[in-house]
């Protein structure tokens, strides 16, 4: 497990590291509505809520960003979602294309999220974590049990817009060929694919 949030002082540590792995335990393959939790999908808010539930602890949402990070879960840079062979293809691809999905998007009141795929840190046995940040910094996601490489699965996308059901523009990194897609989505929900050397037809 990564390092935890370092303590001022002689204050205890938020978390024991039993405890961070129990978590990590209760999240994976569960809905925070499992738990009694109102919302879609795991952020750091919902998190910070199990923690308290679970624990009797108080962390902020920012110490939990520090936990989210140390698993492998925060918002990266478009290039940094890209292979070597791919980065000037995205580079590309944000200059010239994406500034049309997002006047799309403002047009239309909607909401923009990356998302991606990426394995949890320092954890057994393995699993894959599935993030979506928002360009408001929101980071929304879910740990996926017991596979490794899931295909997207649909109803991580079906959760994003909330229960609003708003217009959701997501980009899709190249942590999935469009094979592993889903095959339909509702129309609310607009994706876009991040070029990728892996990518399928």
């Amino acid at each position: 497990m990564a390092a935890r949030p370092r303590s001022q002082g002689s204050d205890p540590q938020p978390l024991s590291r039993a405890q961070e792995l129990d978590l990590i335990e209760q999240l994976r393959g569960r809905w925070p509505e499992e738990f009694g939790i109102d919302e879609p999908l795991w952020s750091r808010r919902s998190v910070a809520t199990l923690v308290e539930r679970l624990y009797g602890l108080t962390l902020s949402t920012a110490e939990v960003g520090y936990y989210l990070r140390a698993w492998g879960i925060w918002a990266r840079q478009p290039t940094d979602r890209a292979c070597a062979l791919c980065a000037d293809a995205v580079a590309r691809w944000v200059q010239n294309e994406y500034p049309a999905i997002v006047r799309s998007a403002r047009e239309h009141h909607a909401e923009l999220h990356w998302v991606g795929r990426t394995r949890l840190h320092g954890v057994t046995p393995a699993a894959a974590v599935l993030s979506a940040v928002s360009t408001r910094g929101q980071i929304r996601f879910m740990i996926v049990t017991p596979t490794v490489d899931p295909p997207l699965p649909r109803d991580f996308l079906l959760r994003l817009p909330g229960p609003t059901g708003r217009t959701t523009h997501v980009v899709i990194d190249g942590s999935w060929a469009r094979r592993d897609w889903p095959r339909r989505v509702p129309r609310h929900i607009v994706l876009h694919p991040l070029p990728s050397c892996e990518r399928g037809a």
